[in-house]
């Protein structure tokens, strides 16, 4: 989900809603109204078009865009009446009341059991910001912020009736309003702030990711220095055995001479006893060689994510739409359930299609173990990349999933601009072969044109 912030000390003047009610008696129904945001209620009077209210305290603002799916779903009581009560409702009037930034509309609701007259009223009112459901005897159906008479001598509750606000004078700038204009300045200015906010989240968690792993790959130990760990501790093993009977109880050193008659002195260890300081020595030597076989694997894992992270680093700050960020984003639902597997690769999101990325030939090993035989699997055409698996539970996948899903297929593979081929598959048309190789049919191709980007690490 993409939550949007909102410009900062922006504030909905009188002149504005004026113009605004001005442009919005154009309209005699309003087809849709529903929460969209903590603090955004989205209006519908035609099927091209939303008119979205941002009621947030000291930073109001009204800003018109191209209808989009919506991404939340709110349940709580003011929710339910304004999507019953004002959805497919007619228009009666609409008003700015004279006394201050409020704007209502009186509306007539087309329930199929009765008609009643309804006010919704959106009050730009400072720290008591709000939209209040009314009934035509001006008592409230409910709001999106209830207020206390500890907190305010107005009183915001369902089945109060609402005070009118004390007067305050407003004036009109001479040169009026360019409402469509300012629509659209709201809407851009929104975007940005928002890009820029949800760049900065998933910047500074990604950096964290990356830090932490380029840490655990410069503290590897080399093969090299592995390598004199086994001979050393295994020397000192067999020197150790070879002057037991000189050793004695809490020494902590044994001073003597190696196989060569050179002198040697050995750090012995504590709460070990005498007869076991061989079989000590000689465990060091074996863990010591163990890491020198597997070390390399451990490196070659650990590079391939840190290289991920930095190709997501450069994808982040060079994106330019909220919608390029969305993949990226945490989602709340299921994550409890799938957090055992997020190891396994990384997880993105798209259009709702939970996507799997195999960041090395591991991951890509163990995505086709967890596949199932209906998720699509892809990879690109020709070359070695990352493994891609979109979970459908048999469901068609959109071609927009596919085409975004071989793009990050694509970006997580190579840095090298160009045209490439992306082939995808179901699962069941995948036979794994030695390492990550496999041998695939039935498959579709679809061609992705890699931009160069800017890498920052």
């Amino acid at each position: 989900m993409v939550k949007y912030a909102s410009p900062q000390g922006v504030r909905v003047t009188y002149g504005e809603l004026v113009a605004l009610q001005k442009h919005l008696m154009q309209f005699d129904t309003i087809f849709k109204a529903k929460r969209i945001g903590d603090n955004t209620i989205s209006l519908r009077f035609d099927k091209e078009f939303e008119y979205c209210f941002v009621m947030t305290r000291g930073e109001s603002m009204v800003y018109k865009t191209a209808q989009a799916p919506y991404t939340q779903n709110y349940n709580a009581p003011f929710d339910n009446l304004i999507e019953s009560l004002v959805s497919y409702s007619n228009i009666l009037d609409i008003k700015v009341l004279p006394n201050d930034r409020v704007l209502c509309f009186t509306l007539q609701t087309k329930n199929k059991y009765k008609i009643q007259t309804i006010i919704l009223q959106f009050e730009f009112t400072g720290r008591h910001t709000n939209v209040i459901l009314l009934d035509e005897n001006k008592i409230i159906i409910e709001a999106l912020r209830h207020i206390d008479a500890s907190k305010s001598f107005r009183v915001i509750r369902p089945g109060v009736e609402l005070i009118d606000l004390p007067p305050r004078k407003q004036t009109i700038a001479l040169d009026g309003v360019d409402i469509e204009d300012l629509l659209e300045k709201n809407y851009l200015s929104l975007q940005e702030k928002a890009l820029k906010s949800i760049k900065q989240n998933l910047i500074n968690a990604t950096q964290k990711k990356y830090d932490k792993l380029y840490k655990l790959l410069s503290s590897l130990p080399n093969e090299i220095t592995l390598q004199k760990e086994y001979e050393k501790y295994n020397l000192y093993g067999s020197i150790v055995l070879a002057n037991l009977h000189n050793i004695k109880a809490y020494d902590t050193k044994l001073k003597t001479e190696d196989f060569e008659s050179n002198p040697i002195t050995i750090d012995l260890p504590k709460h070990i006893s005498t007869n076991r300081l061989g079989e000590y020595f000689f465990t060091m030597a074996k863990k010591a060689k163990n890491k020198a076989v597997h070390v390399h694997i451990e490196r070659e894992n650990l590079e391939s994510k840190v290289s991920f992270y930095k190709t997501l680093l450069g994808l982040i700050n060079n994106a330019t739409t909220t919608e390029q960020l969305t993949p990226f984003l945490p989602q709340k639902s299921g994550q409890k359930k799938e957090k055992k597997k997020s190891d396994d690769a990384q997880i993105v999101w798209i259009e709702g299609y939970k996507v799997f990325i195999g960041r090395n030939k591991k991951e890509n090993k163990k995505l086709l173990a967890l596949a199932k035989a209906n998720d699509t699997w892809m990879h690109i055409q020709g070359i070695p990349s990352s493994h891609v698996i979109i979970k459908t539970d048999k469901q068609s996948i959109p071609q927009s999933v596919i085409k975004s899903a071989a793009k990050l297929c694509v970006d997580f593979s190579t840095d090298k601009a160009g045209e490439y081929k992306v082939d995808f598959t179901k699962r069941k048309f995948v036979k794994t072969q030695e390492e990550a190789n496999v041998f695939y049919t039935n498959y579709e191709t679809i061609i992705i044109t890699k931009e160069g980007i800017e890498i920052r690490s």
